[in-house]
């Protein structure tokens, strides 16, 4: 019947409503069902025999008992011990560390130092140096280092990976015959590190001293800038680690002073920079003065923890080949395919990125107003030290110039220093007698230099991968920063990932002419079409 609409008795259907709950006549179903429930029930329990009434306590019982085992086992890993740890609470510490893992057979981190089954010389050296927790890193890629596996490490920069590192190296040594006698100084070092800038060789050899001498393995840094007989003379007297820029080290493998007959091991340290800086084929050029017999089979053997501990035991061990990169360019990879065996790939997620620390401030303006705007950040009253970043050695000099001659302490530090005042720029700027440093990429990356409080980018940086590290100088450790950049039309070409980095950053603001900036708008490089009511039609 489709005339419901046209009859009137249908359109004003008047529900019947008695009295009561609602229900017709009164009469509440809820509360009938309810006492028909317990009537039977009161029935059924009449009827049920005294064993039955124990078997239903013996079954409440093995449930209550099962819910309470649940609750214990869904307990946090932080409240369980190491032994009761399950897979499921392994992946849940993984995400709290933002650790992400790639490739087969990966051990489990560990949780703190006591856990971690180090010798106890080394783990004493940690108390001392004062490290209380380990980084993400260093949970994950240090129990793999352990097993001779080879590592690519993609961490944010300030993440502890030279430690990640340098463990797994130490115990590797410790394991090897010392290098005593003067025939076995002459098959060369047990371990190298590359590492892109001298600067950064150096600061490893900080620590890489610091772990070493107590356990008597001694290290010789190679880098440009020193005298190479003096180099090669220490090279002569036996060393187990060597720390080198790729150029100097190639120096120094072509003129004889160094062999690599028994080294086998090789940390690539910041390998997408020295990628970066053309040092691709210096570094193919090294790999293959090591040895080659020892190279890990490229099979599941390269996966088997028994089988690479069996051999790390044996005289001849495997090479073990470690990458550490904050990003993983295609040259990166192209470079870890060759070289690298079943590499064990740790990602350490965006825990805590410079970025996320530092306040990013920027100021737009003409290239003739940044010396105003410098004298005007610097008159507030600054917390030393500070870092100002500049494009150009001359620029640098110029600027650092000028501030002393207004009253500040400043150095400087660029690629056309020698190596003595480079390192009495750091030196001074970390001890305090300095407080600001004016400096090119040089110092942009992995340059550690304790609570800096500020980074200013007098020059803006090239690409945004720079100006990341560049900023990741302030804010390390865990501790807060400030980053200001001075923008000028010439940057154009970075607004857009400028307003990106600085919208996702929890502490920064994105001032209104750059975020309506039509360069910022879209990525360079990329065709925008007009949408059909902003184009303009002429009659």
């Amino acid at each position: 019947d489709t005339s419901v609409d046209y009859n009137a008795l249908y359109k004003e259907r008047h529900h019947v409503q008695f009295f009561g709950r609602g229900n017709i006549a009164g009469i509440d179903i809820k509360e009938q069902k309810r006492k028909q429930s317990k009537f039977y029930g009161d029935l059924l329990e009449k009827r049920r025999t005294e064993a039955e009434k124990e078997q239903e306590k013996v079954r409440l019982k093995k449930m209550k008992r099962k819910e309470d085992k649940q609750k214990w086992d869904d307990r946090h890993w932080s409240e369980k011990e190491h032994d009761e740890m399950t897979e499921r609470d392994w992946r849940i510490f993984r995400e709290d560390y933002n650790i992400t893992i790639k490739g087969g057979k990966i051990p489990n981190p560990f949780r703190n130092w006591k856990e971690s089954g180090f010798p106890k010389e080394i783990l004493d050296i940690v108390e001392k140096v004062g490290y209380k927790e380990p980084t993400p890193i260093q949970r994950q890629a240090i129990p793999i280092g352990l097993q001779n596996r080879d590592i690519i490490g993609v961490a944010e920069t300030g993440s502890g990976k030279t430690l990640a590192f340098l463990i797994p190296l130490l115990s590797w040594i410790q394991s090897l015959p010392k290098i005593e006698r003067l025939e076995d100084a002459d098959q060369g070092p047990y371990a190298i590190i590359l590492a892109p800038t001298r600067e950064l060789a150096q600061q490893i050899e900080e620590e890489t001293v610091k772990f070493g001498t107590p356990l008597g393995i001694r290290t010789v840094v190679v880098v440009g800038g020193l005298s190479r007989e003096e180099q090669g003379f220490r090279l002569r007297l036996g060393c187990e680690i060597v720390i080198a820029t790729p150029g100097r080290l190639i120096d120094v493998l072509e003129n004889r002073y160094l062999v690599l007959n028994q080294c086998t091991y090789i940390v690539l340290d910041e390998a997408d920079r020295m990628i970066d800086m053309g040092f691709e084929p210096d570094v193919q050029k090294i790999l293959e003065f090591m040895p080659v017999t020892n190279l890990k089979p490229d099979s599941e053997e390269a996966e088997d923890a028994q089988k690479l501990m069996a051999n790390f035991y044996s005289k001849k061990k495997y090479r073990q080949t470690v990458m550490f990169t904050a990003t993983m360019p295609p040259a990166v990879e192209r470079l870890a395919r060759s070289y690298l065996r079943r590499p064990a790939t740790v990602y350490i997620g965006s825990i805590g990125k410079p970025t996320e620390r530092t306040e990013q401030i920027v100021y737009m303006m003409g290239e003739n107003d940044k010396r105003k705007k410098l004298m005007e950040i610097l008159s507030r009253g600054i917390e030393p030290p500070v870092i100002i970043f500049v494009n150009q050695k001359k620029g640098a000099d110029v600027l650092a110039k000028g501030l002393e001659k207004l009253g500040y302490n400043t150095c400087t530090l660029h690629g056309g220093k020698g190596q003595e005042q480079r390192e009495y720029a750091l030196a001074s700027l970390k001890n305090g007698s300095k407080d600001i440093l004016v400096a090119t990429d040089v110092a942009g990356r992995g340059i550690d230099i304790k609570d800096v409080s500020l980074v200013i980018n007098y020059d803006m940086a090239k690409s945004i991968e720079d100006y990341t590290h560049r900023i990741g100088r302030t804010g390390r450790a865990g501790k807060n920063g400030v980053a200001i950049s001075f923008l000028t039309k010439d940057d154009s070409s970075l607004f857009y990932d400028l307003k990106q980095c600085i919208m996702s950053s929890p502490v920064s603001a994105c001032p209104p002419e750059l975020m309506n900036h039509p360069e910022a708008q879209h990525k360079p490089g990329t065709v925008v079409t007009k949408k059909r009511r902003e184009e303009k039609i002429f009659a």
